[in-house]
């Protein structure tokens, strides 16, 4: 991953540094297993709990083995005395690799978490902060009928508890440990020392695997990653529509030296929210290589491996940046609630055209003379940029169906937002209602 979009944090988790600290995390707790089921004393356990390993000798061991994990127990074994005989024993290289990977996504998932819950905080700030405030609804690009501002910031806070949910639940599915040897059936040393290790290091324990996890749990993870990457594209298109000069209803923040293009110095482009529009395609890309990862030969192969090294570390980073930079980014926005009202006005009150269709159903007239005449009026609206609410007053054939109470009932927009304290209900609960 290019240190621009990964955070300091994420880069510090995915270094060779810390995956080699969790192998041999991994490592010792399965050799305090050995030491609980009498394979060798507490005193030589607690000489192997002094190991340590240098950085640089891994890599010359790597170059000379072609090994990484080989290349590791060399290591730390440089850093051991007789004690060394009972390092890595009865394991298999992918038995540290796959419980290691799981060490370290725990720490990511937790972060992501924190990034989710902090995002969430923003949305429903903003849900209440605009409750109350009528906007435009539109359905295709098309203004469709007036709604409130602030349930699309409810309904991606929905979205999102949903969306944490489901993580969660991948999480789990990937916080696990593996000590089962080569071929998956404890040949090598015993169940207990898998079941003692996993209390140990916090991890679940896997039921049944081959050399390897089975990569479903990590397709279904980076499922997850990309859903909440889709999430995220969803509410920066929305912002980029409402940024557009046409629309005006928000702006992403502009700082005092900030410049928006080469050429135009005109220039304030919602560079945040189309930033995250790209990265949410990257995303969506690892998770397609995933789902060709669960397919392995027998009981494993490493055409896997290569992918994770990559798209674990990306994924997780970008995933991390973008809840982060996307937080920010909203926190920041600038609203323009005049503008909101403006375009509510644009187009002479046609917006208001189902609730006159349905006073002319209610009044006796048939469905399909009323939308017919609804219609026609609302066209001519927007053809001669004449109020509809003067066309249908001058028609003298709707004067018995519509009185003056009606007509300021029929336009007024307070009534389409009478539902939204339900709404906000349903979402945030009724302890929060305001």
């Amino acid at each position: 991953m290019i240190s621009r979009y990964q955070r300091l944090v994420m880069q510090n988790l995915w270094s060779d540094e810390t995956k080699f600290k969790m192998f041999l995390k991994v490592e010792l707790a399965a050799s305090y297993a050995w030491m609980k089921k009498g394979l060798f004393d507490e005193k030589a356990y607690k000489a192997l709990e002094k190991a340590t390993f240098d950085l640089n000798d891994i890599v010359l061991f790597e170059e000379e083995t072609k090994h990484d994990v080989i290349a590791f127990t060399k290591a730390v074994t440089k850093t051991l005395g007789d004690e060394k005989k009972w390092f890595h024993y009865g394991l298999t290289s992918t038995d540290v690799v796959d419980s290691a990977q799981s060490l370290i996504l725990k720490e990511v998932n937790q972060i992501i978490l924190d990034d989710i819950d902090q995002l969430m905080d923003v949305l429903k700030v903003h849900a209440f902060q605009f409750k109350k405030t009528p906007c435009m609804g539109r359905t295709h690009g098309i203004h469709a009928e007036v709604t409130s501002f602030g349930l699309k910031f409810a309904l991606w806070y929905e979205d999102f508890k949903r969306l944490k949910q489901h993580f969660v639940q991948a999480s789990e599915d990937i916080s696990v440990i593996k000590l089962s040897g080569a071929v998956g059936n404890f040949s090598g040393n015993h169940p207990d020392i898998q079941k003692i290790a996993a209390k140990k290091l916090g991890l679940k324990e896997s039921h049944i695997a081959t050399q390897t996890l089975q990569r479903d749990r990590h397709a279904n993870y980076m499922s997850s990653l990309a859903l909440i990457a889709s999430e995220l594209e969803k509410m920066a298109v929305e912002i980029r529509h409402l940024a557009r000069t046409e629309v005006g209803e928000v702006s992403e923040y502009f700082s005092e030296f900030q410049k928006g293009s080469s050429a135009m110095p005109h220039k304030k482009n919602p560079i945040s929210s189309e930033n995250i529009t790209g990265l949410s395609r990257v995303v969506r890309g690892y998770m397609v290589s995933s789902f060709e990862n669960i397919a392995l030969w027998h009981e494993r192969d490493i055409s896997h491996s290569s992918v994770e090294r990559i798209i674990l570390s990306d994924a997780t980073s970008l995933v991390d940046y973008m809840l982060h930079r996307y937080k920010n980014t909203l926190e920041s926005l600038n609203f323009y609630p005049e503008k909101m009202r403006k375009n509510i006005e644009l187009t002479q009150g046609v917006i208001f055209a189902q609730s006159i269709l349905s006073h002319l159903i209610q009044k006796g007239m048939h469905r399909d003379d009323a939308y017919t005449i609804v219609q026609s009026f609302s066209h001519q609206a927007l053809s001669e940029n004449k109020s509809l609410r003067s066309l249908i007053e001058e028609n003298q054939t709707l004067k018995p169906f519509i009185s003056e109470d009606d007509f300021n009932n029929l336009f007024n927009l307070e009534k389409h937002l009478i539902h939204v304290d339900y709404i906000f209900e349903r979402v945030f609960g009724s302890h929060i209602l305001s």
